[in-house]
Parts: structure tokens; C-alpha cells; sequence
């Protein structure tokens, strides 16, 4: 109320307290024991009445309102105020029993010492008891203070524990935030195992392969160096010799040793060309280097061989700032290597935030962008001579024929066999076949042949062939390089012997072990070729892929003509009946091997044969569990090989009539022989088929055409094929 005193009301608030806690006997004496204002201890009373509970808490609210220094100093001074004359406090009431007097007389005692204790402490510079503080309108400014003062420890609390959470944030992010200073194990990152080992780093790729590091000189493995730089070297583990053929020389180095040959001259080197350590070729890399368009530099901590080897535009940036490459893009991710400022990397893979690079000494790993300047493209070269391969290719079509000799007789027929063609510029008579494991050749040859021919400007290409003899090992001779060297010795001794154009190489039914060595007999053969100016063709299956061994395109390097056998689609081992040649097998066979191979050196091979398929219903056929099966077969097949004029008399000698297939670009013909109980079916190989092909030979540009074989055309079969091979 306006008007109202203050003090006064809290004097009057006061006595009240103090007056009802006296009679509870809650009060110390003459202001003593000042820090626990309460006498009496629950413990010590025991029982503990309700009127000394509701003054203690009264008491205590009271205190609440005042700070630690004021709550005796003004309550005192209020008392005094009040009390009787004598100065002493109203007597308590008495207990209930011997605890309740101690506990009454030990809350005196503790009021006297703190009286004492106030009466010196607490007064002023006149002897004076400071007053108690001023409350505010009805007490409420008491009330806030005690609220402050309860809330004062939760704060605090509050503060230190916001505190320590933001502290442990702070270290979350921090740590999160900040990269990891780890290395990465290098050993185990570039696959190194022992001291000797170095990684591969290979036009920015690092390879699961590793290297050797020989008496100061790299050393990779054979499959190593095939794979990734050069296949044209070829190891011979039965004999230890490497061998490399360029388009003019043979080169041939032994294991173990600093010297090698060129074409039989000598060169030595400093070091070791060939080391065998175990079942493992190992190649001096600088001796790869002669003969491949590559750079490299050997490098410690780790060991390590950057190769280039691929010679384009790359993207490369420099550092911007000192950096690192990390295993993974991420800063979490071990370090592969530090990168100083202005350092040029080379852009292997460009991401959003991170991008793979690689040093200059080959160190690889992420690096992130925000550290690189722009990526610019430049363009790598390094002064090399490629190896220039030429070829002796005929000015017009080759239009070749097959012409199967199989005894001296049949020599003395070519007369009559080239009188009943026309057009045909090269004749390859089937004279040489390899007889034997050392290398030796069967020959058939004729010189009087050879001399009919070149009068009626027909060429000859010696055919030479590995199927003739079954006893000798075709795998052996071509994987022993000086029985190799032997056989070619003899393929080129007799085309010289008999003045020969040409050889026709026809190798057929390897299997895939042999066909590096195959392949390195051709390389051989053909730099033998070209020294005598003969014409080297080799005979090919149409493309598959277990065919690939073949590698046609390392044969169009060297050989002048790759033939495509384009026939024997279905043979008397196919799992069924079919054409020799349809016209999707023979443009499929094509196209692929145009892939490979220039058109101009590709001549197509056609056949003048069909095949007559004999069907014999089998017994029971459809009524047991094997005729279930979707590949069931209700008969049993046999062949045999006629030519154009004698298929055509067969099955018209039983009234039958041949329908044209589009989709397989030739004539049917199907018949019935009651009196044998057999079926026959033909897809028939006549002028009209032939037509279809010599239209995909000329529509791709090819090099000719060649016919398997001589004499089992028919006459009008020449006038179609002069209309497409002039």
C-alpha cells in the first residue's frame, strides 16, 4: 500500500519468525552458531513435533531471502529490538524428555557462541548492528532474490555442462574436419614383397605385376611385356631363346647372356638381356626399349618404374599450394605422397571434389581440386622410328586357284586343268607338307609345272601344308625354334629349287598353346620371303573365337595375304546337317576379318563342292527318353563331297527340284531313296551362290577370290566369276 513502512512490515514479518522458531526452540542462543541456525538435530530429537517442522521451515524460508552475510546481522537486530529487558531470549519450552533438554540446552549454547560471535563481527564502525535488508512491496522482492539465489547453482551448472558439450562438439568437428596425417603403407599399396620388387606404374595405371630390380637394371616379366608393350617378342622355354622380328631382321638372344644377334651380326650390351628365374622370363627393359616406343625411370622410396607408353593428350594442373595424394579422395584417407607447390600432376580421372593423378615419378593417388590450378591438355611424344612394314601385293585381283596334287601324275595334268578355267592368275598346287619332327619337308614339286605356268602368265604358290603326315608333330617342330628354323629353311630352299612366286602356308587344326609359336614361324618364314621376293599368303578359318590364336592381324603384318577359308560351315563333325557355305556365314566370316585385316590383303576363299547329306531314321525314334531332348536328333547323318555337275545329275536323277533359300543364298534340294530307307537333303554350291559371294567380296573392296578346288567346277561357273575378278 502506498505510504505503508517497509521496514517496519519486515521487522514485524521478522519477530513473528524469530518468536515462533524460540518456541520451537529452533533459535540459537545470543546469536551463536551462525552457520546452522536450526538447534535442534532430527537425529539427536528423535521425535520432532509438527510445531518446531513448520517454524524450521518458516526459519529457513527466511534465510532464503538473505545472503550468507546478512541472514544473522539483520534477524539479530531485529531481536533486539523485541527482547526482554534481561537480554535474554523467551525461555524454550521444555522437551518431552532427557534427549529433547540436551538438545535444548546444546541449541542454547550454539545461540550464545553466535551472538558472540555477531556482536564482534557484524557491527558497524559504531558498535552498531548493520539492519536488515529492505524488502519491497509485500515481499516480493524477497521472493525474487530467494529465486535468483536458487537458480544462481542451476545456472552455473547449466553453463559448465553447455560448455563441455560444446567443447566435445568443437573436438568432434574439429577432428572430423581435419585431415588425417597417416601414410599409407607403400609396400602394400604399390604390391611390393621383397627388395628386389618394383612397382609398375604404366601410363598412369598401377599394375598387379611387379618388376625386378637386377644389378642396377629393370627387368619385367615376359607375360608382363607381351601383355602391356609389345607382343611381337617371343620366348622359346625348350630352347631359352628369345626371338623379335622387325620387317627386315631376325634378333636372337640366349638367357644369361650380354650379347645377342641381329640377322646373325653380333651386338653386346652392359648387362644381362635375359634372366630365368625359375618358370619366370624376365626381359631387361632397356632392351625392350630398342624395339617399343616407350619411356621410362626407375625410382626409390618405394621402388618403382613409370612407363609411357601410350602417346596422346593428357590432362595435367599444377599444385597450387603444398598438398598431398591420398590413397582415396577424402581427407580421412592415408597419404600416398606430398605434393609441393608448382608440381605438375597428370589428370588421370577428374572427379567432383577429388581427382586420381600422378606424379612425374610416378607416385598415384586423389588429390583434391581445391589445391590444383586449371587443367590444361597436352600432348606427349617421344622421337621414335615405327617399324614400317611393306608387302608384295599384286597390281590387279588375285584370282587364285586350288589345285590338289597328291602324286607326280597329277602334275602332268595342269594343261588341262588351267585350259578349263578362266581368269585365273595364280594356281597353288598342293606339293609340301611337313613329314616329320625335325623339320623336314615332303615335296611334290615340278619344274616342268612351273614352267607351263609362267608361259601362260599364271603364278605358282607352293602350298605347304601339316596335315598330310600324322606322325609329325605339328606343336613340337613350331615351339623348338631351331627345328622352326629348319622348316622354314626347307619351304624356301625348295621355292628357290623350283622358281616358285609364292608360298601358300596352310597350317590348320592347331590348338591354342602353339599359336604364339605359330605365329612367330610365319613372322620367320615371311622375312625369308620377302629376301627372295616370294609372295607370302596364309590360309585362315573364318574368324571364332577359338580361332583368335590365329592373331590375323599380326599376320597382315607380316604375311602379304591372309585367305579366308570361307566354307566348311557344317563338316561330317558338325552336331548336325547344314550348308558348306550360306551367305550369312561367309559375310559374317568378312566383316570380321576385316577387323583385322586390310581389304587389300584379304582374298576370299570359295568352294566349288557341296555336300550330300545322307539321313538314316533311327530305330525307335520318339519313343524313348533321349528322343526328348530338344537337341534329339531322329536320325543318323553321314556326307560326302561332289562337285557342281555330279551334285545337280544326283538329285535329279531321283525327280527332284532344288528351291532357292534367301536365307541361305543358295539352292535346296530334298529326295527320298525308298529302296535304300534313307533321306537326303543338299545345299547346293552352284553359279548362283557363287554369285552371292563374289558380291560381298567385291562390295568390301577385297584383295581376290580363290576357289577349293580346281576341277570340280563346271565350265559356266567361269563366266560368273569373270564378271567380279578380272
Amino acid at each position: 500500500m502506498p505510504g505503508r513502512d517497509k521496514d517496519k512490515d519486515s521487522k514485524g514479518d521478522n519477530r513473528k519468525i524469530w518468536e515462533r522458531a524460540e518456541k520451537a526452540g529452533s533459535v540459537p542462543k545470543d546469536g551463536k552458531d551462525t552457520k546452522k541456525p536450526m538447534g535442534i538435530s532430527r537425529e539427536s530429537q528423535g521425535t520432532y513435533s509438527k510445531e518446531s517442522q513448520e517454524a524450521e521451515r518458516e526459519w529457513e524460508d527466511a534465510m532464503g531471502l538473505l545472503t550468507e552475510d546478512d541472514h544473522w546481522d539483520a534477524l539479530i537486530k531485529d531481536a533486539e529490538s523485541w527482547r526482554k529487558p534481561s537480554g535474554r531470549a523467551p525461555a524454550m519450552p521444555k522437551g518431552k524428555g532427557a534427549a529433547q533438554g540436551a538438545s535444548d540446552e546444546h541449541a542454547r549454547a550454539a545461540a550464545e557462541r553466535g551472538n558472540a560471535s555477531l556482536n564482534q563481527s557484524s557491527k558497524d564502525g559504531q558498535g552498531r548492528i548493520p539492519a536488515f535488508p529492505k524488502a519491497g512491496k509485500n515481499g516480493k522482492k524477497r521472493r525474487r532474490s530467494r529465486k535468483g539465489s536458487r537458480l544462481k547453482p542451476v545456472f552455473i551448472a547449466a553453463i559448465f555442462i553447455t560448455a563441455v558439450l560444446l567443447a566435445a562438439l568443437g573436438s568432434a568437428v574439429l577432428k572430423k574436419y581435419t585431415p588425417t596425417k597417416e601414410w599409407a603403407d607403400l609396400s602394400s599399396y604399390y604390391h611390393i614383397q621383397s627388395p628386389e620388387d618394383m612397382a609398375i606404374v604404366l601410363d598412369g595405371q598401377l599394375l598387379e605385376e611387379s618388376a625386378k630390380y637386377w644389378d642396377g637394371h629393370v627387368y619385367l616379366e615376359y607375360g608382363a611385356v607381351r601383355q602391356y608393350l609389345n607382343q611381337r617378342f617371343y620366348w622359346d622355354n625348350n630352347e631359352n631363346i628369345l626371338r623379335y622380328t622387325t620387317p627386315s631382321d631376325l634378333i636372337s638372344a640366349n638367357a644369361g647372356e650380354k650379347s645377342y644377334e641381329v640377322s646373325r651380326k653380333k651386338q653386346d650390351t652392359d648387362y644381362v638381356i635375359v634372366k630365368v628365374d625359375g618358370e619366370q622370363m624376365y626381359l631387361a627393359l632397356e632392351f625392350v626399349q630398342n624395339y617399343t616406343n616407350l619411356d621410362f625411370e626407375a625410382h626409390e622410396s618405394p621402388n618403382r618404374v613409370r612407363i609411357t607408353s601410350v602417346w596422346d593428350t593428357v590432362q595435367t594442373a599444377e599444385a597450387q599450394k603444398d598438398t598431398q595424394l591420398r590413397v582415396l579422395g577424402g581427407i580421412k584417407s592415408p597419404i600416398v605422397a606430398n605434393v609441393e607447390e608448382g608440381a605438375k600432376l597428370t589428370i588421370l580421372d577428374a572427379g567432383e571434389n577429388w581427382s586420381k593423378a600422378c606424379t612425374q615419378d610416378g607416385m598415384m593417388g586423389y588429390v583434391r581440386n581445391k589445391a590444383l590450378g586449371e587443367a590444361k591438355s597436352e600432348r606427349i611424344s617421344r622421337a621414335f622410328e615405327e617399324p614400317q612394314f611393306t608387302h608384295l601385293l599384286k597390281e590387279g585381283a588375285v584370282s587364285l586357284g586350288w589345285h590338289q596334287v597328291t602324286n607326280q601324275e597329277a602334275n602332268e595334268r595342269v594343261a588341262n586343268v588351267l585350259q578349263s578355267t578362266k581368269g585365273v592368275n595364280v594356281i597353288a598346287p598342293t606339293w609340301f607338307y611337313l613329314n616329320d619332327n625335325e623339320g623336314n619337308i615332303y615335296s611334290l614339286a615340278s619344274k616342268e609345272y612351273v614352267d607351263y605356268c609362267h608361259q601362260n602368265n599364271v603364278e605358282v604358290w607352293g602350298l605347304c601344308s601339316n596335315l598330310e603326315n600324322p606322325e609329325a608333330d605339328s606343336a613340337y617342330v613350331l615351339t623348338h625354334s631351331s627345328v622352326r628354323d629348319h622348316l622354314t629353311n626347307q619351304i624356301i630352299a625348295a621355292a628357290i629349287e623350283y622358281n616358285l612366286d609364292g608360298i601358300n602356308l596352310d597350317f590348320e587344326a592347331l590348338s591354342g598353346e602353339v599359336g604364339d609359336a605359330y605365329i612367330q614361324f610365319v613372322r620367320e618364314l615371311s622375312l625369308k620371303c620377302e629376301k627372295n621376293d616370294l609372295v607370302l599368303s596364309v590360309d585362315n578359318y573364318v574368324p571364332s573365337s577359338y580361332t583368335a590364336f590365329y592373331n590375323r592381324a599380326e599376320q597382315a603384318e607380316f604375311a602379304d595375304y591372309v585367305i579366308i577359308m570361307g566354307y566348311d560351315e557344317h563338316t561330317k563333325d558338325s552336331e548336325d546337317i547344314g550348308p558348306v557355305a550360306s551367305i550369312p556365314f561367309v559375310r559374317e566370316g568378312v566383316e570380321n576379318t576385316l577387323k583385322e585385316v586390310p581389304p587389300e590383303q584379304v582374298i576370299l576363299g570359295l568352294p566349288f563342292y557341296s555336300r550330300i547329306w545322307e539321313m538314316t531314321p533311327k530305330d525307335g525314334g520318339g519313343e524313348d527318353v533321349e528322343s526328348a531332348a530338344d537337341d534329339y536328333l531322329p536320325y543318323t547323318f553321314t556326307c560326302l563331297e561332289e562337285g557342281m555337275q555330279t551334285v545337280e545329275d544326283r538329285y535329279k536323277s531321283y525327280g527332284a527340284e532344288a528351291v532357292w533359300s534367301d536365307a541361305d543364298g543358295q539352292d535346296v534340294v530334298e529326295y527320298d531313296s525308298p529302296e535304300e530307307g534313307k533321306s537326303f537333303k543338299i545345299w547346293i554350291e552352284n553359279e548362283k551362290s557363287l554369285e552371292e559371294k563374289l558380291k560381298i567380296m567385291r562390295e568390301h573392296g577385297l584383295a581376290g577370290a580363290a576357289y577349293w578346288k580346281l576341277g570340280l567346277e563346271r565350265p559356266s561357273a567361269w563366266d560368273t566369276i569373270v564378271k567380279y575378278v578380272n
